[in-house]
Parts: structure tokens; C-alpha cells; sequence
């Protein structure tokens, strides 16, 4: 195995070296959380397939092979569906919002006053997705060097921390694009055939293998149904989904590149799916479905190679749970802390304000770049933060498939509507959207209280009764104000103020609370929360 862990050591290496790299190039908030929304199509769709990509999807996909056939490639198919639908219907719009999270997304639609509700409900849904992944580091480690559980989730966690806080986005983005090769080459290019010939093609696996494994919808039409509301529908409104699509440098780039992303993640249900149902034919007597990978790779794959896909499953680990941190971090600093400041800032001493306000000529420019690293810094002091309680999180957690089922659930049942709603429907009002992220959220976890987590039921009537709290109560209220939904249309075509000459500045910055208040009277603005 020396040539296997040279390989892998040589990996982890190399992302804290993209890392270091990453930080000389994140200079400003744009380039720290969005890559200065300039990816051109190459590296966004490999980006963006390497986020969406984990673990759940690789080793997951794999287990789910070998437990139910090709079928088992439907969990990991729905996820390329829903990129394909967010790329192809919404990418565009979404990127011309300019803007770094969900709920500023919200707040600009219904002037406001729905960001708070969603960013903790975003926030929560991020931090678990970046335990679940960092928990999955704990199998790798163990299949690599026979190591502890707990120091295996500091090791993988640790690594991830630190070249996400060192250069934000641009790290990220530069680590997933060699985790996407890595990935490429490890499962699709070398696994996948390997393993086929290794069961003795698919018709010796078709031979020994019941019909059931070879039927499209052998895991089941329910079961099919529910991922594609889990996971299709989470893949439209995810922070870290969306984060990525902010990173595009044009519509064109959002929709072509991610149209790319989907596509790649059809394929990789499918080889996951193969890989698992020839996995089958080979250890027809696992103890779990999810240690299907890590036997057919110890057991079927060439010294190095084995090390090269061992790096493959932990590159798909570490890109979504990367993905998930700065997710996470900038709903807590954006959504969440930067409203608790904003409260306080109102209630400075007007003699301080005033104070404020009588820069000296010449000293704007250099209080601007001071401001601006100023939010670099308290975003990387975020990701720090949010790393530490993940990999704390991660430690105490046993039951990772209820969180996550738990995550998406309130993710989906809470906020699909109103944001949906918010982008088809200009009836929709911000008392509507509230209800429906409150009734859709209840709804969802008291039926997961009552009938179990992994229950399908409480995803189904969640929606239903977002949808009818959304319409009723937006028809029961006063329509959006029209100044507001002015703003919201001149985002959407491109210019942040709805001005015939656009800020560039606010362009870049994406400062959704800017662009309201240049729509709006001041006494609506000064007396909102």
C-alpha cells in the first residue's frame, strides 16, 4: 500500500497548496465568496459537478448499485435532473440577481422582509450537509490507514478548513476542478471498466444476477418519486448550489456550463449504478451496501491505481463538503450576523453618525478598500468558525442519514415554494412567502415526528401546505409593492438600480439592500427590520 498512500498524501498536499494559492488571488468580498464572478464554462461545469458530486453520490451510489441494480443509479440521476432544470430554466436569472445568497434573493423579491426565516433555515440545512460529508471522511480514512474515527474526521475536516478559509471561493473552485479530474479519471475512466471485466461482462452479471437488478424502476416508482422532490427540487434552491451559480461570469456561462454539469452527473449515476451492480456479482455477501466501493476498489484494483480511486472517493467527499462550508458560513455572516449588526448600527448616537460622515475628502477611497478587506477577513473568520463546530458536529453525530434526510426535508418543504414562487409568480407578497417557509417547515417536521424521519410522507404534504399557505395568503394580502417588484425586474434584466447607467460598483458587490433603497421612499427604508 506505499504507493497508494504516496498517492494519497501527494493529494492532500496538493489542495492545501491550491489553498495558499487560492488566498493571493481572493482580495475583495466578490472574490472570496463568489470568485469574482468570472468562471468562464471549462471550470464552472467541472466546479459546479464536483459540488453536487460527494460522497453520498459516489460511495452511496455505489452501494445503492449493489443493492438494487441499475435502478440504484436513481438517486444520483434526480440530482442531474435537478441541475439540468436549474440550468437550463433558472441559471440565468439567478446569475443576473448579482447577488451572494438565497435570502438576498428573497429580501429583493419581497422587499425585505422574508430573508431572516429562510437564512436560518438555509443556514441549518448547510451546516448539515457539511457534517455529513466530513463524517464520510471517517470511512475513507479507515479503508486508507486503518484510523480512529474521530481523528479521521479532524484529519479530512481539518484539510478542508483550511484551504476553504484560506482562499474562499477561488480555493474551492480551484481544489474542485482538480477533484473533478481526479474523479473522472478514478471512477468513470478506471473503476467503471475495470470492475465490468472483473464480474465478467454485463452478460455473465446478467447470468447471475436476478431480473429485478436490471429493471429501470426495481428500487421502487415511490422511492424514485421521493428523490426527485428531495433532491431535484433541493438542487434549485440550495445555498451551495446557488453559490456556484453566482461564480458564472455570464448567462451563458450559468446555463451552457451548467447544462455540461448535469449531463457529467447522469453519467456518474449510471457508473455508480454498474460499478455496484458488478460489485454484487463479485461479494455477492457484504455486510452493508456502502462497503461495496472500498471492497471492489481493495480488491480489484492495481497498486497506485487503487490509491488514485481511493483519491477520487475523497476528492468527491471534500468538494461537496467545501462546497457546504462557505455555504454555510456566508448565510451565518451575510443572512444572519450582518442583520444583527445592521439593528445595532441604527441605534448608534446621531453624533457618532455625523461623525461618520465627516470623512475627510480623500480618505473615501482608502476607507473603501479598508471595508472591503475588512469583509474578507470576517469571512474567513466565519468559514474558521463554522469548520470548528462542523468537525465538532461531525464527531458527536451517529445517525448521519436521518440528519441529512432531516436538512433536506425542512430545506425543501420550507423554502421551494417562495422561492419558486418568487421567480414565476408576481402575485406572490412577502406574508405569503413567510407563511409558507413557517406552515411548510412545521408541516414537514411534525409529520417526521410522528411517522420517523426517513418517512416519505412528510416531504408530500410539506409542499402541499407551503403551496396553499404561498397562494392563499398572497391573494389575502396587498400585492408587493410596486417599486419594489421595478427593482426586482431591473435585477433580473441586468441592472442592479433599474437606472439607464448602472453602478458598477453595486454590480460587483451585489448589495441587494443598496438597490431597494434606491427604489423606495426613506422613511420604508429606515423603518424596516
Amino acid at each position: 500500500m506505499a504507493v497508494d498512500y504516496a498517492v494519497i498524501v501527494l493529494y492532500l498536499a496538493g489542495m492545501l497548496a491550491m489553498g495558499w494559492w487560492g488566498m493571493r488571488r481572493a482580495k475583495s468580498k466578490s472574490d472570496f465568496l463568489v470568485a469574482g464572478r468570472r468562471l468562464g464554462p471549462v471550470m464552472y461545469s467541472g466546479t459546479m459537478a464536483a459540488i453536487v458530486l460527494g460522497g453520498a453520490s459516489t460511495i452511496g451510489g455505489v452501494g445503492l448499485g449493489y443493492q438494487y441494480g441499475l435502478s440504484g443509479a436513481w438517486m444520483v440521476f434526480t440530482i442531474g435532473l435537478g441541475l439540468l432544470a436549474l440550468s437550463v430554466f433558472f441559471s440565468a436569472r439567478i446569475a443576473r440577481l448579482k447577488v451572494y445568497t438565497v435570502s438576498e434573493m428573497l429580501d429583493l423579491r419581497y422587499g425585505g422582509s422574508a430573508g431572516i426565516i429562510s437564512g436560518v433555515v438555509m443556514w441549518a440545512y448547510t451546516l448539515m450537509l457539511a457534517v455529513t460529508s466530513t463524517i464520510a471522511y471517517a470511512t475513507i480514512f479507515d479503508v486508507l490507514f486503518g484510523m480512529d474515527r474521530t481523528l479521521s474526521i479532524v484529519l479530512g475536516g481539518a484539510i478542508v478548513v483550511a484551504y476553504s478559509t484560506l482562499g474562499g471561493m477561488w480555493s474551492i473552485t480551484l481544489t474542485d476542478m482538480v477533484q473533478f479530474v481526479v474523479k473522472t479519471i478514478g471512477v468513470l475512466l478506471l473503476l467503471l471498466p475495470i470492475a465490468v471485466i472483473k464480474a465478467g461482462g454485463f452478460a455473465a452479471m446478467k447470468a447471475q444476477l436476478p431480473d429485478d437488478y436490471f429493471a429501470p424502476l426495481g428500487i421502487g416508482g415511490q422511492t424514485v418519486f421521493t428523490y426527485v422532490l428531495i433532491y431535484s427540487f433541493g438542487m434549485l434552491i440550495g445555498q451551495d448550489i446557488w453559490q456556484r451559480v453566482f461564480t458564472a461570469r455570464g448567462d451563458k456561462v450559468a446555463r451552457l456550463g451548467g447544462t455540461a454539469a448535469g449531463t457529467y452527473c447522469l453519467a456518474y449515476a449510471l457508473a455508480g449504478a454498474v460499478i455496484g451492480t458488478a460489485a454484487k456479482v463479485l461479494y455477492p455477501h457484504l455486510g452493508s451496501p456502502d462497503d461495496a466501493f472500498a471492497t471492489i476498489v481493495k480488491d480489484a484494483l492495481p497498486v497506485g491505481v487503487r490509491g488514485l480511486v481511493l483519491a477520487a472517493a475523497l476528492s468527491a467527499v471534500m468538494s461537496t463538503s467545501s462546497g457546504a462550508l462557505i455555504a454555510c458560513a456566508t448565510v451565518a455572516n451575510n443572512d444572519i450576523w450582518a442583520r444583527v449588526k445592521s439593528v445595532a448600527a441604527r441605534r448608534r448616537p446621531a453624533a457618532e453618525e455625523a461623525a461618520d460622515g465627516g470623512r475627510a475628502p480623500g480618505t473615501e477611497q482608502a476607507g473603501d478598500a479598508a471595508e472591503e478587506h475588512d469583509e474578507v477577513r470576517g469571512n474567513r473568520i466565519f468559514i474558521l468558525l463554522m469548520g470548528l463546530a462542523v468537525i465538532v458536529i461531525a464527531i458527536a453525530l451517529n445517525n448521519v442519514v436521518e440528519a441529512l434526510t432531516l436538512a433536506y426535508n425542512v430545506l425543501v418543504g420550507g423554502l421551494l415554494v417562495p422561492i419558486l414562487g418568487g421567480l414565476l409568480w408576481k402575485r406572490g407578497t412577502a406574508a405569503g412567502a413567510l407563511a409558507s417557509v413557517a406552515v411548510g417547515g412545521l408541516t414537514v417536521v411534525g409529520l417526521m415526528v410522528s411517522l420517523g424521519v426517513l418517512a416519505n410522507e412528510p416531504i408530500y404534504y410539506g409542499l402541499i401546505a407551503s403551496l396553499v399557505a404561498y397562494v392563499v395568503v398572497s391573494l389575502a394580502t396587498k400585492p408587493t409593492d410596486p417599486e419594489v417588484l421595478a427593482a426586482w425586474r431591473a435585477r433580473l434584466a441586468g441592472r442592479p438600480d433599474g437606472a439607464a447607467d448602472e453602478d458598477p460598483e453595486e454590480e460587483a458587490t451585489g448589495d441587494t439592500a443598496v438597490a431597494v433603497a434606491r427604489v423606495l421612499t426613506p422613511s420604508s427604508v429606515t423603518g424596516r427590520a
